[in-house]
């Protein structure tokens, strides 16, 4: 693909981990209305009538070099006040899916057996490789249209690479789910494979679209797995019955070069090896307060020898809620001095949720300016 700024550049040459003068901001998602459009220049209100182009102008604003998910109407589920706007389930309402009510493991066991796997073999036997390269295209040339040259549009989430999900919040139900997942193992891992048998042919499809260069060479993953004690799940079973076919999900893309990285929420230290054995490239959203230690994680190496790429942010779970501007600059500071020396990106470490003071986010848009301008200064 074609750069044609300053700012894209930076960030596509971060990737590369090639060494740069500046430290690139990775997009601030900021659910706030009233802070998106103060930082934006916008009329109170103008977000909700026009959401797409106000998101657009505040990452404009705040000198975003890159964005890997381009979710413009996500701060729609929130009010100012940090009420979720969407309706909630009742939690005594009984779960149907497909007919079958959700009221045991078995009957996750029994949903998945009779509708679950039949649909992912439809899937695999009606996949058109042409179809998923050209709708991928499409919607990313439009997705980068709509940021403009000055961002560099790269793809995350796993809406592009895929891998097989823990499908725990798909309407069973955490505990119908987790206990499905300790009492029927096998079942378990069947429907990983199947999602494996199916991904592996996603992601052959659009590996062509990487060394076309038509899209960056850059994808990040993650569902969370981990809660602020450790894993939601024990990793020995992980290793088991989920990690042999993410593997065999993501070879084609390791193989290829493309750097991939994984979200981390909660405390991720178990899945960290694992991931970087088979052939993840970096991290982003660490959880400080979890026992993430950002430092150590800084000097891990891939399973070549290489640093890692990390997307490092302020903590939006202490340090921009809770603290003051003194102590965003000083994490900002730390993150810099303890980061890789190639590779980094500045930002928030997840969602920047409603209620975060103004001056603590003032602060953070003033202190990427000057990484993005000034790097580690020497």
């Amino acid at each position: 693909m074609k750069i044609t700024t300053d700012s894209a550049q930076l960030a596509l040459d971060t990737i590369l981990q090639k060494p740069t003068k500046g430290i690139p901001s990775w997009f601030l998602h900021v659910m706030e209305h009233s802070i998106i459009e103060r930082l934006a220049g916008a009329e109170v209100g103008e977000y909700k009538k026009d959401p797409e182009r106000v998101y657009v102008a505040f990452q404009r604003a705040i000198g975003t070099c890159m964005v890997d998910r381009f979710i413009p109407l996500n701060p729609l589920r929130f009010d100012d006040h940090g009420k979720i706007t969407e309706a909630a389930a009742d939690p005594k309402q009984e779960v149907i899916i497909d007919g079958i009510v959700i009221d045991s493991p078995e009957a996750v066991v029994e949903h998945m057996e009779k509708h679950v796997f039949p649909g992912i073999k439809k899937q695999i036997a009606e996949f058109d490789a042409e179809a998923i390269r050209k709708n991928v295209l499409d919607s990313e040339t439009e997705a980068q249209k709509s940021l403009g040259p000055g961002i560099l549009k790269c793809f995350g989430g796993g809406f592009l690479v895929k891998y097989p999900l823990i499908p725990y919040s798909s309407g069973y139900g955490y505990s119908n789910y987790f206990m499905a997942y300790a009492l029927y193992p096998e079942v378990m891992e069947r429907h990983f494979s199947l999602q494996a048998d199916l991904f592996v042919l996603n992601n052959r499809a659009v590996v062509p679209l990487f060394e076309r260069g038509e899209l960056p060479m850059y994808h990040r993953l993650g569902q969370d797995l981990a809660d602020s004690r450790g894993m939601l799940v024990d990793i020995k079973s992980l290793d088991k019955l989920w990690f042999p076919h993410f593997d065999r999900c993501v070879e084609p893309l390791v193989k290829a070069g493309v750097p991939i990285l994984w979200h981390c929420d909660g405390n991720l230290n178990d899945m960290l090896p694992r991931l970087l054995d088979v052939g993840l490239r970096g991290f982003q959203g660490f959880q400080y307060e979890d026992g993430m230690d950002y430092e150590k994680i800084c000097k891990m190496k891939t399973r070549d020898g290489d640093d890692l790429i990390i997307i490092g942010g302020a903590s939006v779970t202490r340090t921009l809620p809770n603290g003051t501007p003194d102590d965003v600059k000083r994490e900002l500071k730390w993150l810099v001095e303890k980061g890789p020396k190639t590779g980094l990106f500045l930002g928030g470490s997840s969602s920047i949720t409603p209620g975060v003071p103004w001056e603590n986010i003032k602060t953070l848009v003033e202190g990427l300016k000057y990484y993005r301008k000034h790097g580690r200064g020497n």
